[in-house]
This record gives C-alpha cells, sequence and structure tokens, in this order.
C-alpha cells in the first residue's frame, strides 16, 4: 500500500522534472489547491478539479526559476501530510529572487491529493513580482 507521505514525494519529484503530467497523475478528481497571496502573484488563488490543478503547477513552472525547493520534514496522521522545507526561486518577470520557508497542508484520499495549501512567506513572492 502507497502511503500519504509515498504519494506527496511522487508529486514533489514530478514537480521538481517539471513533469506536469506526472503530477495530475496523482491528483484527486476533486482536488482543491489553496495558494495564499496577493493576485501580483501569479498563481496566488484557490483551483478546484484537475484542470485547473494543471493550470496551477503550469502556472508556477512558467513563472518562476526554482533553484532550491527543499522538503525537509515530512508529518503524517492518518490521510493528512504537513511538510516544511525551504525554496529559492526566481520570478521570470522581474528577475528578482523570491527565499522562503514553506508548509504544504495536504490531505490524501484513495492514494491522491484531494486538499493541497501553500504557506510561505507571500511578501517575499509579492515583492519579486512587482516591477
Amino acid at each position: 500500500m502507497i502511503t500519504p507521505i509515498d504519494v506527496t514525494k511522487h508529486v514533489f519529484e514530478a514537480f521538481g522534472a517539471h513533469d506536469v503530467d506526472s503530477i495530475v497523475k496523482w491528483l484527486h478528481p476533486d482536488v482543491r489547491i489553496e495558494f495564499y497571496g496577493p493576485d501580483i502573484i501569479p498563481y496566488a488563488r484557490n483551483y478546484n478539479g484537475l484542470e485547473q490543478a494543471r493550470s496551477f503547477f503550469e502556472t508556477v513552472l512558467s513563472s518562476v526559476d526554482i533553484h532550491q525547493f527543499d522538503p525537509e520534514d515530512y508529518i503524517c496522521e492518518g490521510d493528512k501530510v504537513v511538510v516544511t522545507g525551504h525554496l529559492r526561486l526566481t520570478a521570470r518577470s522581474t528577475g528578482k529572487p523570491i527565499e522562503s520557508d514553506f508548509a504544504h497542508v495536504i490531505t490524501i484520499a484513495d492514494e491522491k491529493w484531494l486538499l493541497f495549501r501553500d504557506f510561505m512567506n507571500t511578501f517575499e513572492a509579492a515583492v519579486a513580482f512587482s516591477k
């Protein structure tokens, strides 16, 4: 049986490889993604369903260059996974850096991501996307 942490690691591996098709295979048909932050961040909003989730990952990957995405701790209880870590990105539209710790809160259903909530220092991202 695949664990919620295994599912999460598969998504992160596909994200690191910029493989949106593989990411989507690990998402529940009723997936919801919540990325908090101001509108200046191109991917900050809520996404519902596979089509919108695909759009989220495509927008993230086309909006930033990823220099570091290091999940550090995986904490699992039942169908919930909390991942903490650190990231360093560059906003492609401005060339400005984004560096932040993050926490991802993920709910798994049927061995797929049902809910993904992203918490990071969105102030850093907003500054990076500001011209």
